[in-house]
């Protein structure tokens, strides 16, 4: 790894880079943003902090703090509940928001968002499912053409981007355009263990194949020394040029 390319993201969070506070409590959640420091920019925040009662109130927050918050509530329920959720988020002032990959809750969720800046990304198909995860859900079809035929109903929905993961990317990416928006969860730098993702790829490879953004969570969070793995990232991901 370059010196140059390490030092220059020791001082620059790269903005591409979500680091997902998957942790039980706030509390923990606001030590692991300390501990990162300037390293990084773009947080996600999930389910666990959700269900906590606490995720609304730390995502704004990290707002406050002049950071980009993720919110990855993947909403999936009948087209009113999701378009008035999807409303209420909005005026967090939160950047991203997700939604399960079907027309109806697509829709719904950029009529909730009306004129706001949140963007709302499509989950095509989770990055911890292989083909043979969904054919036991009963899909005919294999990750690939599910992702690629979820994709063209996020566009025709009018989503800003999707969730895919870095075996996708290119295609979101060729079937997007250029300003759509691919998200990729599932990176795991080579010195990391690939713990619950069935499809993933390192970092510089998902920029490369037309990631927008990526999710990396365990290879910084769980490290001994969380802001050096985000830097380490970090100068992987500068490989890819800068944003």
């Amino acid at each position: 790894m370059a010196a140059a390319a390490l030092a220059h993201a020791s001082t620059t969070a790269d903005p591409r880079l979500i680091v997902p506070l998957d942790l039980p409590t706030a509390d923990e959640a606001r030590a692991m943003v300390d501990a990162l420091g300037e390293a990084v920019s773009f947080y996600k925040v999930g389910l666990e902090l959700f269900a906590g009662g606490e995720g609304m109130g730390l995502a704004r927050e990290l707002k406050g703090r002049g950071k980009q918050v993720f919110l990855d509530w993947k909403l999936h329920d009948i087209g009113t509940t999701v378009q008035r959720a999807a409303a209420v988020l909005a005026q967090s002032g939160c950047d991203f928001l997700t939604v399960h990959g079907e027309p109806q809750v697509m829709a719904s969720a950029v009529r909730g968002r009306g004129s706001s800046d949140l963007k709302i990304l499509a989950v095509t198909v989770l990055t911890s499912l292989n083909d043979a995860d969904l054919e036991e859900m009963g899909y005919a079809e294999r990750s690939r053409a599910l992702v690629e035929r979820r994709i063209h109903q996020a566009i025709a929905a009018g989503c800003d981007g999707v969730i895919a993961s870095p075996h996708e990317a290119a295609l979101a990416r060729s079937l997007g355009g250029r300003d759509f928006l691919v998200v990729t969860p599932g990176v795991r730098p080579d010195w990391s263990a690939k713990n619950d993702q069935a499809r993933a790829a390192t970092p510089l490879e998902a920029l490369t194949a037309g990631a927008s953004h990526i999710v990396c969570g365990r290879p910084i969070t769980a490290a001994n020394d969380p802001q050096g793995a985000a830097q380490r990232v970090a100068a992987e991901m500068a490989q890819a040029g800068r944003p």
